[in-house]
This record gives C-alpha cells, structure tokens and sequence, in this order.
C-alpha cells in the first residue's frame, strides 16, 4: 500500500484540546449537572439557552478589547456566505445579556437566570483547560445590593456541599466604581513604570491598558512588586465600602469562610464592586474553579438600559476533575431488568414483554450480539450480571408456547448461582417485577437497619 493509501486509512481523530466524553464519565458529568440543576431551581434561577456563535463585536465590546480572551485566544472567522464577523463564544455572561437586550427580558422586573453548555479558547491544552470546555454560569440581572452578591456565592457554596466537595476555598474583593478605579490606576502605573526593567512581556503589554491585570501575574519573579503595588481598595469611596461591607456580613451570618485577596481582579474589563473566586489547591496551576462577581455598567456598555447585574461561572471539567480528584465518582447507574431470551418467537414475546416494563417505567435492556445471534442462555446471562440489572427476564421456546416468562433476581449473589427464580404468566409478568423490586429494596433497607 502506498505511504498516501496508508494516510488516507489512517483512523481520524478529535481536535486537540476538544475532548470526548466517554459512557465511562457519564454518571460523574450527570451527578454534576443534577446536583447544579437542584441548586439553581432551590434559588429561583431560569435557564436560558444561547447560540454558540455570535457577532464578534458582541465578545470585543462586552469583554474588552485589550482582554487576554479577545487579542488572544477567541475563534473568530469570518461567514463566506454574508461576509460577517463572527466567533465561537468563549464564556457566557455577554451572550446572556445580549438575549436579556435583545428580548427586552428586564421590562417586566429583575431575572434570575442560568446557562451551560460548550465555550471555546484557543489556548494551550493542558489538565482542567481545553480549548472546547463547559461552562455553568448564573446572572442576576436588575438587582442593585450586596445581598444578590453574597445570594450567588451562597449558591455556590450550597452546590459543594452537595457534591460533596470540600477544601473549596473563597477569595474576595471589590474593585469599585469606575471613577475610583482610574484613581488607583494613575497611581499604580505610575508605581508599575518603576520596575520596566524586571517587568514581563505580558506585563509590559498590559502596563497602560489594562494595569490591574499585571498584579494577577503569576510569574514568580513579579510576586513581591505585586504585593506591594497600591491597592484598590485604599481607593474605594464610603459607597463602595458599604457595599463590599454588606456581602461581607452577609457571608459570615452564614459561617462561609472568605479571604480577602486586594490582587483578585478577574481578566474580563466588565467587573466593577464585587468579585471573587474559589479555588483549589488539588489541580495544579488551573486552581480556579468558580469566579464571578458585579458588572453593574455592562448592560448599558451593550446598548441596553442601565441595570445593574452580578453572576458567576464555574469550569465544568475542572470540577469533574476535583471530583475524581477526592474519589466521589459515582457508581454507574445499571438498568432494571435484562431481558434473556433464545428462539425467534421467544425474541418477539420479550420485546412486547421489554415494551410494558418500560411502559411501567422501568429501565430495561434487550440482549442483543454484534452477529444478531441470541448466543446460549449461560453466556446471556452473564452479560445479565454484567449489566447491573436487578432481574432477569427469560423467556425461551417452553416460556413462549406456555405462555410464561421467568423472573430471576440478581443482586443476590451472581446471575449464574444467586438469587430465586420465579415462573410467572405473562399477563402478570410487569405487577410481579415491580412488586420484586419493592420488596429487593425493602428487605435492602431492613438489613442497613440492623447493620447500624
């Protein structure tokens, strides 16, 4: 075979940085979204669902245009057909808010809402970031107090409780209004332009567009500058302490643990008051695995009526990764009933059968072979085993001209040597499983009961 045949034979696979998930990682992806779902509808949230593409005007000017996200690491192209600008959206917040405009969703009072889904990054894979990645992110739009911002990272804390998450921890600070802001700003370039020598490329990139982000550096050489540069908050006026003061009492009336970071700026320009983090220290450098806070002008920066606005986001696979990190991966879920059966007629009666049990809604899963062959009854009933299922039914030539079907229970001991059998008629065949399972649960319970 020529080297060009051999190329062409050459299985295709994903992009790099843009990852499968695998029926293996399913249970501990879906333990996440309900747990997240569960949360968000305990606090009144509304899901709202965006295009994945948009107008690349509305990323450059909601996020800002001297932004890591937008000079660097956006996936913009331009459409053939109609020669727009467009980009894959790379976080959620300005899609959310150019719906919330878009569909006038603020004319009949403040909202609560909630989205998920892929966003896109072009930066270099690595663990806990990849160039497509899931987000979860709340808004709560035309809410003005400290109360939304402290109700949101409740939220928060709320959801790791749930998953069982611990070892969380969260980082705060406030970084004013805009006039306060451009205060600490003239002073801290004019405190930055003191260390050019020692200052990197990004920081010297970022020097007199977006300063604040020099102090997020995270190169080892600039920690010291960093923490000693002026800082935001000796600038902030009695409103925005206030402010910040309120969701301070308001976390700790509800004992969650907070440091204040004055370095925590976030890297989108469209934060003011509030913002905070919460970070890990169990996945290496991508330790942030929630971030949000106030962006009070973005709405009116994006051609709506002013309203103030706070909300968050939270990187999917970097908390599925804490997840397996502090092994709370869950079991997979099994079905029901796995159905066996040998013989063509005996195949239709269990499909009919397999048809009213999920009627019941019960789980229920058909033995089936890559050859269409049944294969014999021992070989099924080990892929029975294997399944997780809770009953078998069997159904073979004898079932069929009887009429019956059997029913054996599983979960006690394996499919081959455990559990009790039952012949039952085929009429009474869903009333029996369910009735089995009832009793497989409560004889379960019971021992638990006397175990403790």
């Amino acid at each position: 075979m020529s080297e060009d045949k051999t190329k062409a034979a050459k299985a295709l696979q994903g992009v790099k940085g843009m990852n499968d998930m695998l029926p293996a990682d399913a249970p501990l992806w879906e333990m996440f979204e309900d747990a997240a779902r569960s949360m968000l509808r305990a606090y009144g949230y509304q899901q709202i669902r965006t295009p994945i593409v948009e107008h690349t005007q509305l990323f450059v000017r909601g996020i800002g245009e001297v932004t890591d996200i937008v000079e660097k690491e956006m996936y913009s192209f331009t459409d053939a057909l109609n020669g727009e600008n467009l980009t894959l959206r790379p976080e959620g917040t300005a899609a959310a808010v150019r719906s919330t405009i878009e569909h006038n969703l603020l004319y009949d009072g403040p909202k609560r809402l909630w989205y998920t889904g892929p966003m896109f990054r072009h930066e270099r894979p690595q663990r806990g970031r990849y160039r497509q990645f899931h987000q979860l992110g709340a808004e709560a739009l035309g809410f003005a107090g400290p109360d939304v911002d402290a109700e949101i990272i409740l939220m928060c804390q709320r959801l790791w409780d749930d998953l069982g998450l611990v070892g969380v921890r969260l980082e705060l600070n406030s970084l004013g209004q805009a006039h306060e802001r451009a205060a600490h700003r003239e002073e801290l370039i004019k405190y930055l332009e003191g260390f050019q020598d020692i200052l990197d490329e990004d920081s010297k990139r970022r020097l007199y567009t977006n300063p604040l982000r020099v102090l997020d550096t995270k190169n080892p050489a600039l920690q010291e500058m960093a923490a000693n540069a002026p800082k935001l908050i000796d600038f902030l006026g009695e409103e925005s302490l206030a402010h910040f003061e309120g969701v301070q009492r308001i976390l700790k009336a509800n004992n969650i643990p907070f440091k204040i970071n004055p370095r925590l700026v976030r890297g989108l320009d469209y934060y003011n008051l509030t913002v905070f983090e919460w970070i890990t220290d169990k996945l290496g450098a991508q330790g942030t695995i929630a971030g949000g806070g106030r962006y009070d002008p973005l709405i009116q920066q994006m051609g709506g009526k002013p309203a103030p606005a706070c909300g968050w986001a939270m990187g999917i696979e970097r908390i599925i990764e804490l997840l397996r990190e502090e092994k709370l991966q869950p079991e997979a879920a099994g079905c029901d009933v796995y159905m066996v059966h040998q013989g063509e007629a005996a195949a239709l009666q269990s499909m009919i059968a397999a048809e009213r049990l999920r009627d019941a809604g019960l789980n229920v899963v058909m033995h089936a072979t890559p050859d269409g062959k049944s294969g014999s009854f021992k070989s099924q009933m080990k892929r029975a085993d294997g399944s997780g299922a809770a009953f078998a039914v069997i159904i073979g030539e004898d079932e069929t001209a009887a009429g019956t079907a059997q029913v054996k229970q599983l979960r006690s001991g394996n499919a081959a040597e455990g559990g009790p059998q039952t012949s039952v008629p085929a009429g009474e065949l869903v009333e029996f499983v369910i009735g089995a399972m009832v009793d497989a649960i409560e004889a379960e319970e019971e021992l638990e009961d006397d175990e403790q």
